[in-house]
Formats: C-alpha cells, structure tokens, sequence
C-alpha cells in the first residue's frame, strides 16, 4: 500500500517492549480495525504496524478520505483496549525511546536529562520522534528516529530543559 503526501501518521509508544507472541496478536487486532477502519461510512486507506516491538503506528491516506473526528475516536478506543490487554501505556508522551546498539530502550523524561547531563545520551545517539504528524516527514527520516538534534527543541519546548 503506497501512501500520498497527504497521510497522516498517529504513533503510539509503549512503556515496555512487546513480546513476539503479543506483536503477533497486536498487529492480527490492527489489521481487522484498519480494514474496516471508516470515516462517515467511507472506508479509510489505512495502515498499522507495531514496529520495533514499542510503537504502534497509524498512517491514514487523507487524500483518499479523510479522518474524522469519530474516526480517530475509534483509533484511540482501540488504543486504550491494547493498553488495558497488555498492561501498557500507550499514552505517556513523557517517556522517551533512543537506541543503544540494537536494542530500544524506553525511559522517563527525567532519566533522559541525567543521561543527557552525563553524557550517556550524546550528538550522535539515536532517539526516536513520535511526534510526526504527518507522512512525508516520517517517510523523510525514516522509521521515525532523529539525531539528538532534534530532540532538543522537544526538551526546551515541552520539558523545560536546559542544557549547559
């Protein structure tokens, strides 16, 4: 499924990683919502991936029919029935998910900046945005991560973090 510039992208981060066995399960459960996923009866062009095993990621082709209101609506239900599945949260845009290696680790805003401070989070760590909105951004950079660059408008902005 090829997506236009117009698809809109909604990420969801969860606290802990997902088990192989849940990925399965998850992505079975995605897959019968986006295929009968509508916006005021007209069928969404829609996609849902759990990537990484720590992120469920919506992208909805906009220039075929856009979402609505009810229809993101029934996203978030979906959501919130994951979460209380799965005892996750889905929700807390406070935690944050960079790379070590291979591996994802997912941490709280606080634990992030002593990272930061001590350097274990440096220029050239990888830490992933789940705050792109919209497709061709995501699609830009790639399964959504950023340099640490990036990042740091994030902290200044929502975190009230300086760095000295």
């Amino acid at each position: 499924m090829s997506f236009s510039p117009q698809s809109k992208v909604w990420i969801y981060q969860s606290d802990r990683k997902f088990s192989n066995q849940e990925v399965v399960a998850i992505q079975q459960q995605l897959n019968e919502f986006t295929a009968q996923w509508k916006a005021h009866g007209h069928q969404l062009q829609a996609k849902a991936e759990v990537l990484y095993n720590y992120f469920i990621v919506f992208i909805v082709d906009e220039a075929t029919t856009g979402t609505t209101g009810c229809s993101i609506d029934a996203s978030v239900r979906i959501i919130k029935g994951l979460e209380a599945e799965y005892s996750v949260d889905l929700f807390n845009r406070f935690n944050i998910a960079y790379k070590v290696d291979d591996k994802v680790v997912v941490i709280n805003k606080e634990d992030f900046e002593t990272l930061i401070s001590i350097k274990k989070i440096t220029p050239e760590s990888t830490v992933f945005n789940n705050l792109y909105k919209h497709w061709p951004t995501l699609k830009l950079n790639g399964k959504f991560h950023l340099k640490i660059a990036g990042i740091i408008r994030f902290l200044l902005i929502y975190c009230k973090y300086t760095l000295n």
